[in-house]
């Protein structure tokens, strides 16, 4: 074992330690009693196979499809980032949804990018991702809409969307889902003036300019896809955005598409993209966007 591996390798057993209940009460995790043994569990293995292998040096699109692959056959469950009480960073990697895969992914990706490798390291990351300017102020500063995502992620410098330069066309964005139908929404329900608050952020959102690659033209971009690249399938459903994500995975040429699915219930490895997004009729294209290499701060 060189210097470096070893340097690791002591370093994730320490960070694996911070989970410890001893150590928990002298260097806390905001929610840590959220974090089920069964999810620390799995990403003290993910990361332990990452060190073997080192994942670390390959390109982050590619340290996050070793990522996507060890999860494959997680359960899909949705809503686990609802809860009682005020908004917290929910993580759970024993059940994932479309958004949570493909988040827990890349945010895994950054930390490892960035030497470190504690379960608090994936909570300050995950947080950075999941709210608006990476701060949680409450249900609202949520990014519930994937396209409030995309353009806060842009922002900070988290990924690119590349979707216009690659062909795509001018995405006419509606949304209004949440602020009409509260009552599907327990935190809405529970907190009637966050309504209005959803209301601003839709209209904010409905001013911005989208891209996306429509259904007849999917196959001819997949030659420029990569794998890690990060999709969002759009809908026409009314007042949504997209209505389903995942991300690519290139296998001999071919971008397959590495999703949570509800259908089959868990992740998998699926078909190309170019032949999976036309299956539901409301779909009507993808939006790509690209991991960036993130900043390493010592």
């Amino acid at each position: 074992m060189i210097r470096r591996d070893f340097i690791k390798y002591t370093g994730l057993t320490a960070a694996l330690g911070l989970l410890s209940r001893s150590l928990l009460k002298s260097f806390p995790i905001p929610g840590a009693e959220i974090y089920s043994p069964e999810t620390r569990a799995e990403f003290k293995r993910i990361v332990r196979r990452a060190i073997c292998e080192h994942w670390e040096e390959l390109p982050i699109g590619e340290c996050m499809g070793k990522i996507g692959l060890s999860l494959l056959g997680t359960p899909y469950e949705a809503c686990t980032l609802e809860g009682n009480g005020p908004e917290i960073c929910r993580i759970n990697l024993k059940g994932l949804d479309c958004v949570t895969f493909f988040e827990n992914v890349l945010d895994i990706a950054r930390i490892l990018k960035k030497d470190k490798y504690g379960f608090d390291d994936l909570v300050e990351e995950v947080t950075f991702t999941r709210y608006r300017g990476g701060k949680i102020t409450d249900y609202t500063s949520r990014l519930h809409y994937t396209t409030d995502w995309i353009y806060d992620n842009v922002k900070k410098g988290v990924v690119d969307d590349i979707t216009q330069g690659i062909g795509g066309i001018e995405f006419p964005v509606t949304v209004g889902y949440m602020s009409k139908h509260p009552d599907s929404y327990s935190a809405l329900k529970s907190h009637p003036n966050f309504i209005q608050k959803i209301e601003k952020i839709e209209a904010e959102i409905n001013l911005r300019t989208y891209y996306y690659i429509p259904n007849d033209k999917i196959k001819s971009i997949e030659k420029k896809l990569q794998t890690g690249d990060i999709i969002a399938i759009a809908t026409n459903l009314a007042g949504l955005d997209y209505s389903h994500t995942g991300m690519i995975y290139k296998e001999r040429g071919e971008a397959r598409f590495l999703h949570a699915s509800s259908k089959k219930k868990k992740v998998v490895l699926d078909v190309s993209l170019h032949e999976y997004v036309p299956e539901v009729k409301t779909n009507i294209g993808v939006t790509v966007v690209r991991p960036l290499q993130p900043v390493h701060k010592l």
